[in-house]
């Protein structure tokens, strides 16, 4: 994809509810709008990169870009997971994300286990890939130093 690294940010919306309660994989969705204005080349799949909420630390994510076969949504959906616990819910904030790479195709699983190994699998990856040189400088880029006046809640 020519367009990686990608920046974007949004304010963090609810999902489908299915990452948290049935996957355990908590996931920070991103409002339409966001996910209509990804550059037409970006293709369906699972990426990875860097992540951050309002102001807060950058950590390593996956992101899920696509129609979830699985669970045959009809909306195109750009759901992150981040790799940190967080005390609380972020609806509202906003959620900066840097795409540095891309891990595979979106693809439909026969199982809610299968498709639960899958993601831990990219988890495991994706933590990989991002200690690399050249992902891990990505971490330190002006795009996170987002100002105190655009944060909401003192995250």
């Amino acid at each position: 994809m020519r367009h990686l690294p990608y920046f974007c940010r949004g304010q963090v919306v609810q999902g489908f509810g299915h990452s948290s309660k049935q996957l355990g994989i908590p996931t920070a969705n991103f409002p339409e709008q966001v996910v209509d204005n990804l550059p037409a080349d970006v293709s369906t799949g699972i990426y990875y990169g860097w992540a951050s909420v309002g102001s807060g630390d950058v950590h390593k994510m996956v992101v899920s870009i696509g129609w979830n076969p699985y669970y045959k949504n009809s909306k195109k959906s750009m759901e992150t997971h981040i790799m940190h616990t967080f005390k609380e819910d972020f609806y509202g904030e906003i959620l900066n994300v840097a795409i540095v790479g891309y891990l595979r195709p979106e693809k439909n699983f026969d199982s809610l286990e299968s498709l639960i190994s899958a993601i831990q699998g990219d988890i495991e990856e994706a933590k990989k890939r991002l200690d690399l040189p050249e992902h891990l400088k990505l971490k330190e880029d002006n795009f996170f130093q987002v100002p105190k006046s655009k944060i909401m809640n003192g995250h």
